[in-house]
């Protein structure tokens, strides 16, 4: 999904000029087309996220998605699982050793999986600061997954994701979905649930299971509450 320069001044409440010094001087990803500028969506978050800029609900809200349901986070959690002491000394052997501990289906390559990571880190580092990263598969479709999966992993040691802050990475939020409006809607939902203090706290004090699934619920909860168009 693309954005234009409108959408962006509506979604963040800013007047247009700050989104064009956001371009100009800040490197948001935007190309031209058409003399207008377009905004790849899982860019800008991934954009926001390394800016460490607050995700407005309006990023995270599908309302005129006609599609299969999205995912919730805590659904997303409980499908991917949750994994301690992940080990490694470097990005690389980090992602091979949670690729091999993932719970996936039969069917899914996971070498093939692992190459899909490691070439999208190769594209730009996907550590947003504060010790956290979001590895992901840019192209969702290619992995034929059942249903969105968001994997929690700890790991035993920081690790240098080159993230902007420079600080070693020790939480990844691995995120696997089978079509694209998932993958965004996923994406949107982890980056706006780490700018949520409680769910933040929960992730990095490295809460039990049940503690990080409920402030996740409860992360969906405040959407629903701040959403114009609640459902029915």
């Amino acid at each position: 999904m693309e954005l234009s320069i409108k959408d962006l001044v509506s979604i963040f409440k800013v007047s247009e000029e700050t989104v064009f010094q956001w371009i100009r001087d800040r490197n948001l990803p935007a190309c031209r087309v058409n003399r207008q500028y377009r905004i790849n969506r899982a860019e800008l978050l991934e954009w926001a996220n390394a800016s460490g800029m607050t995700i407005p609900p309006d990023l995270v809200r599908e309302p005129d998605f006609a599609g299969p349901a999205l995912p919730r986070l805590d659904e997303a959690l409980a499908a991917g699982g949750v994994y301690p002491g992940i080990q490694g000394n470097d990005k690389d052997s980090v992602l091979e050793a949670v690729v091999g501990v993932l719970t996936l289906p039969p069917e899914v390559d996971r070498a093939f999986l692992l190459q899909v990571l490691l070439a999208r880190e190769a594209m730009g580092s996907t550590g947003i600061g504060g010790g956290i990263a979001i590895p992901h598969v840019r192209d969702p479709i290619i992995l034929h997954m059942p249903r969105p999966m968001a994997a929690l992993c700890f790991l035993e040691k920081p690790i240098d994701f080159h993230s902007l802050d420079c600080q070693g990475v020790h939480t990844l939020f691995v995120l696997l979905s089978p079509t694209v409006p998932a993958h965004l809607h996923l994406l949107s939902k982890v980056s706006y649930a780490l700018r949520d203090q409680g769910f933040k706290s929960a992730v990095t004090r490295r809460a039990p299971v049940e503690e990080i699934l409920a402030e996740a619920a409860r992360v969906e909860e405040t959407l629903l509450t701040c959403s114009p168009h609640p459902p029915a």
